[in-house]
């Protein structure tokens, strides 16, 4: 990871230019993105949301067991709030129990904790485990659509709709891939300690009740989990109308790479068609953070207030994502209002910091107060406010 020193110029019409390190260098060669055979796919850094690869990423196509990523997230966003326990148990209903396709092999009437049907939903993708949680958070499966789709709607995907809570096929149950992009990041990065389930790789539950012996462990279908160690999850789907899709995370160092690959032909061109994304981007793609969280950038000058100048900079690590090898190539301006008047608050903004690579602009985030700023008493104010007067008569 390379960090970069910002040093000032002199503040001229409001507009601060802000040089990285080093503007001469040669510029990497990335070759072109590869071409899956997918109906669909998306490859996004993580943390700044950086779109790497894409083809057909707003199509609408069945998400088959890709679903269960969003009934699972629901559950754990109960768990967070409190209304639901890890050991709370869950009776299984008929509706469950009856369920076809990959199953967790539950039975009607028996009591199953929390833990066991997220399990049972992430790691071997139970249908019967799925209808089970949805009945229990929202009464029915039905109900529990409704809120899969308050959620969606909350999280920004705006091209999903659901109707179940399993991915079995039916009319008007559809997803994108840069949708189930939002829905994975959601994942990773809302509720951490319960992300670790993803990248278990068996599952053992329930008894052969004609031998009383358990019954044989299952394996998670996402078969990443085994070849590349950078991979931590997270869910496999398919349906003869979907075909095999795969949602990969992965993680190397200080980069986070999500993959979404929908519609492949057989459960090991998902897994080597994701591979691929995953390659490109780690191979030809890094973060590079450019400023810190709460550093200072800059004090600019105030009016009418207790304190004559503020510190701006940003709110959150401003982290970009380049091709790899063109890190010397960035620069940043930083755009200040040409009047800030107190009272100012902690985090107002106060303008922009705007980064280019090789002059074109790939990120803008706002430039904020990084502490308070009272207003002054009567006679400062009213001195300030003569001056600003003819500061603004001879600069406009």
């Amino acid at each position: 990871m390379k960090y970069f020193k910002f040093f000032s110029v002199k503040l001229t019409s409001f507009v601060l230019l802000i040089s990285l390190l080093g503007a001469n260098q040669a510029l990497a060669v990335i070759p072109s993105p590869p071409k899956l055979a997918a109906k669909s796919y998306l490859l996004i850094d993580a943390d700044t949301g950086e779109v790497l690869v894409e083809e057909n990423a707003d199509e609408k196509l069945p998400p088959a067991s890709l679903t269960k990523m969003m009934t699972a997230y629901i559950a754990e966003a109960e768990i967070a709030s409190g209304n639901l326990q890890l050991n709370e148990t869950v009776t299984v209903s008929e509706k469950a129990w009856q369920m076809k396709g990959s199953l967790m092999f539950i039975e009607v009437g028996e009591q199953v904790s929390i833990e066991n049907l997220l399990k049972g939903i992430i790691i071997v993708s139970g249908n019967d485990a799925s209808v089970a949680m949805a009945e229990h958070i929202a009464g029915s499966e039905e109900s529990f659509a409704d809120v899969m789709n308050a959620t969606a709607a909350k999280l920004g995907m705006a091209n999903t709709h659901f109707v179940n809570a399993t991915g079995w096929p039916a009319e008007n149950h559809y997803t994108t891939a840069r949708d189930l992009a939002k829905l994975a990041k959601a994942i990773v990065y809302d509720y951490p300690e319960r992300y670790g389930v993803y990248s278990e790789k068996y599952f053992q539950y329930g008894v052969d009740k004609r031998t009383g012996k358990p019954l044989k462990r299952q394996a998670n279908r996402n078969a990443l989990l085994w070849r590349d160690s950078a991979v931590d999850g997270l869910k496999t789907g398919y349906t003869k109308e979907a075909g095999y899709c795969l949602v990969t995370s992965a993680k190397k160092e200080n980069q986070r790479l999500i993959s979404v690959v929908m519609g492949t032909k057989s459960s090991k061109a998902r897994a080597a068609e994701s591979q691929k994304l995953l390659t490109y981007g780690f191979r030809f793609f890094e973060n590079v953070k450019v400023k810190s969280a709460g550093a200072s950038l800059e004090k600019v000058s105030v009016w009418k207030g207790d304190a004559n100048r503020v510190s701006v900079g940003v709110a959150e690590d401003l982290v970009v994502t380049i091709p790899r090898g063109e890190s010397k190539a960035l620069k940043a301006e930083m755009e200040v209002n040409a009047v800030i008047e107190a009272p100012l608050e902690q985090g107002q903004p106060l303008g922009a910091v705007k980064i280019s690579l090789n002059d074109q602009l790939i990120r803008e985030v706002p430039l904020v107060a990084l502490e308070s700023v009272a207003e002054a008493g009567f006679f400062k104010k009213l001195w300030d406010q003569l001056r600003l007067f003819f500061f603004q008569l001879f600069t406009d």
